[in-house]
């Protein structure tokens, strides 16, 4: 693994320290948690397969 791909990994590991903590708060019941995290999971997902084949 090469400094061009920890950096990101770090930088990426670091938004998600800074987000996580106001996401959970503003998400105190489970169900809007859970809709709103599955949201994000297939935001994350859709990108991660249209990097994958652009690069």
């Amino acid at each position: 693994m090469g400094l061009e791909e920890i950096i990101p990994v770090i930088a990426l590991i670091l938004v998600l320290i800074l987000v996580l903590p106001g996401f959970i708060k503003s998400n105190l019941k489970k169900k809007v948690f859970f809709t709103n995290f599955s949201i994000w999971g297939v935001i994350v997902l859709v990108l991660v397969i249209f990097l994958y084949f652009i690069f």
